[in-house]
């Protein structure tokens, strides 16, 4: 399962040998072909015989002392001024189990799984409002218990792996919450609220939210005595877990939420990226893209991915990818032309329109759907991954993807349909695998005269475009 892990150690270790010491610089690309030709001769002759267990962030090069913030260039992320494609997963549930001792094993489990696959970025929620093991018991009341074993530990166990966070801070659904639970709190102090979408609009539920985001951004780990808007594990924040408005298709009140909380977070942390949570529908500023929409239903859901992209404060775009919630549950040939277009006409509206980095936050396919086989998942994966090499060859913005969703060994039965537990699923853990590998390559080059579009072809694109280990 690891031999592409290994492939890329030797690769990255080649490379930096020919770092930019040797080599002018010029905006992300490669060697040219005979250097590369050189480096994948010698990464032959060191192939090993056995497998090897390498994480992919010691594939980066990168020691303790160098984790630093996750900043933005562009249309790309970097750190340090190198390049910083994503591969990565969500993983929900982590604080809920963390709270609980019984449970809180499998934290550690699924991060260490994960990279061993390459994995380096998690999405996982920093909200739990008013429920069972809430973090929130009520607006601006916390329970330092579950702040303290649960939030505070998910961000040190992903620092010990070498695991960067996007940490969510509430829902656009009623799990954990979300805009429902601060209504509810609204109306039980006589507040005059007709619906949930009042949680965008009403000045006091706004209020609610930005207190929590203060509580979040200045809480002090007490496991590693960082401020979480200081620590470079967190790669991200965002706003909200797939915003939507359906009582205003127009988009304005969304918009105007947005536009509100996107520089107060910001205003509180200079430092770290913000993204949105959206699902990627256009709206009406878009009429043109709206052929891209998976059905007619997703123009009215008050958001709108051009328009709500380019309010200040956002650093970059997010996008989901359900095909099979969107456009038919069964499974179909379908379903991989619309998530190659989906992506395709997302990735172009990043460069043109927005100028940053577009992330596939969320991408799936449900077990549960008719017609299901993992032979269908991995060439869905697979779609994913070769669409955005294609945007990453051609330094465009295509940034990376977040599967949904890993979980480890004992958890199936919070499966929702969608869980990937990568001990059972040796293909889609090769798959996987191998993207690290490849990402981790372009992370660990610095920046060489020739693009990908040499005419010369090269081995390495036979290893970064062949689906078999």
């Amino acid at each position: 399962m690891c031999l592409s892990i290994y492939l890329c150690l030797l690769l990255t270790s080649a490379i930096a040998s020919k770092r930019c010491s040797d080599l002018e610089v010029s905006s992300f690309g490669v060697m040219d072909g005979d250097q590369w030709d050189t480096t994948v001769e010698e990464v032959d002759n060191h192939l090993p015989s056995s497998s090897s267990s390498q994480g992919a962030y010691e594939l980066n090069g990168v020691g303790e002392d160098e984790w630093q913030m996750v900043a933005r260039k562009g249309n790309q992320f970097v750190i340090n001024d190198q390049p910083f494609y994503v591969n990565g997963f969500n993983t929900y549930w982590l604080m809920v189990f963390a709270a609980d001792q019984s449970t809180r094993g499998k934290i550690t489990e699924v991060f260490q799984q994960a990279s061993s696959v390459g994995l380096t970025v998690c999405r996982t929620w920093a909200f739990n409002d008013g429920q069972w093991r809430a973090l929130q018991k009520s607006p601006g009341v916390y329970d330092e218990d579950v702040f303290k074993l649960a939030l505070d530990f998910v961000v040190s166990e992903a620092k010990k792996y070498k695991i960067r966070l996007i940490l969510s801070l509430t829902n656009n659904w009623d799990a954990y919450g979300g805009k429902a639970q601060y209504v509810k709190w609204g109306k039980a102090t006589g507040l005059n609220l007709t619906s949930d979408d009042d949680f965008f609009s009403h000045p006091t539920l706004r209020s609610y939210y930005k207190a929590h985001v203060k509580a979040v951004l200045n809480r002090v780990n007490t496991l590693t005595n960082i401020t979480y808007k200081d620590d470079p594990t967190i790669f991200a924040w965002e706003l909200m877990n797939e915003p939507r408005c359906t009582s205003d298709p127009s988009g304005d009140k969304l918009q105007s939420w947005i536009t509100d909380m996107a520089v107060y977070v910001k205003s509180m942390d200079a430092k770290h990226l913000v993204e949105i949570g959206l699902e990627g529908f256009y709206g009406p500023s878009a009429p043109d893209r709206a052929q891209f929409n998976p059905n007619s239903y997703a123009t009215q859901v008050g958001t709108d991915f051009i328009r709500n992209h380019q309010v200040l404060g956002v650093d970059f775009a997010s996008v989901h990818i359900y095909a099979d919630s969107w456009i038919s549950q069964t499974i179909s040939d379908s379903h991989i032309q619309f998530i190659k277009s989906w992506m395709e006409a997302h990735i172009e509206d990043a460069e043109r329109y927005l100028g940053m980095p577009v992330v596939f936050a969320e991408f799936g396919v449900s077990s549960k759907d008719p017609g299901y086989n993992s032979s269908f998942r991995d060439t869905m994966i697979n779609t994913v991954y070769k669409t955005l090499l294609n945007s990453t060859k051609r330094g465009g913005s295509g940034a990376g993807s977040l599967l949904w969703q890993i979980f480890p060994d004992g958890t199936d039965y919070m499966d929702d349909g969608y869980a990937i537990v990568l001990s059972k699923s040796p293909s889609t853990s090769n798959i996987i695998s191998l993207h690290s590998a490849r990402v981790a390559i372009f992370n660990s080059m610095c920046s060489w005269k020739c693009k990908w579009g040499c005419k010369k072809k090269n081995p390495l694109e036979a290893f970064f475009y062949h689906d078999d280990l």
